[in-house]
């Protein structure tokens, strides 16, 4: 069953397009990581289907259109997770995650016990219930992208779109954080879209790669087929280099060219 569609995807910022004619689907379950250069168009991409940003073209959730939904019918289907959330500073992490509980609650009603039970839960599951009653301003940014984590999570919304959801964290944080979507997504049966910066962990969770370049899908496919080193070097440039490692699995690093006059010896 396809959860996520968009046909002839098109979005501009005044005169520049930043997606153009953009196609693809996402199977319910499966986990679809967007990689690219800079300005390729990922973060749009997300905009796009969550109706933040104006589109040409058809994009669909669980075989509707997304222009024909209101927000709140949109925001019990898909949960987001922006780059630069909004961060009210003086909320505690317990309210701000409540906020992840708008779309259930009715016009003219306050959040449920059960309401308070999902967001306790979500909480816990991110390693924040010792923070819970931190305001958010008193929190490092590590702490702050689990919150807003805990917040989706708390949406309990069956597709999850997430921007660089661990841009914040470091490399032990951040696979523990995806370890937990991956986990999550396992046991609800969760679709997830995510834009990923970091290329290997992005080849380790994702169940299937679409690359974006210059607004334009130039590949898509499983991982082992994308992150090669000819098509990386020709939309990262020849400094990357794709190894593979002891247990078979792949990891993209970054090389130094060399120094003019020097020469480097691989094995």
């Amino acid at each position: 069953m396809i959860v996520i569609g968009f046909e002839q995807l098109t979005v501009r910022y005044g005169d520049a397009v930043a997606l153009e004619g953009v196609a693809g689907q996402v199977a319910d379950g499966e986990w679809l990581g967007l990689i690219g250069p800079n300005g390729a168009g990922k973060t749009t991409l997300l905009g796009a289907i969550i109706r933040l940003l104006p589109y040409e073209g058809v994009v669909t959730v669980g075989g509707r259109r997304v222009a024909d939904l209101r927000r709140r019918e949109l925001a019990k289907l898909i949960a987001y997770v922006p780059q630069r959330p909004v961060l009210p500073p003086d909320m505690t992490v317990s309210e701000y995650v409540l906020l992840g509980r708008t779309a259930h609650i009715g016009y003219l009603r306050t959040e449920t016990d059960a309401d308070r039970r999902v967001c306790a839960a979500a909480i816990d599951r991110l390693d924040l219930s010792a923070m819970a009653n931190r305001v958010l301003r008193a929190m490092s940014g590590g702490e702050l992208q689990r919150v807003v984590l805990a917040r989706a999570i708390a949406q309990e919304a069956p597709v999850l779109l997430l921007d660089e959801p661990t841009s914040a964290l470091d490399l032990g944080r951040r696979v523990d954080a995806l370890e937990l979507i991956d986990e999550i997504r396992r046991e609800r049966s969760l679709t997830v879209l995510s834009a990923i910066h970091d290329l290997t962990l992005a080849g380790q969770f994702a169940d299937r790669l679409l690359l974006l370049s210059a607004g334009r899908i130039a590949v898509s496919g499983n991982p082992a087929d994308v992150l090669t080193d000819a098509i990386l070097t020709a939309h990262f440039g020849p400094s990357v280099q794709v190894l593979t490692t002891d247990t078979g699995g792949l990891a993209v690093i970054s090389v130094r060219a060399p120094r003019k006059g020097q020469a480097y010896e691989w094995e």
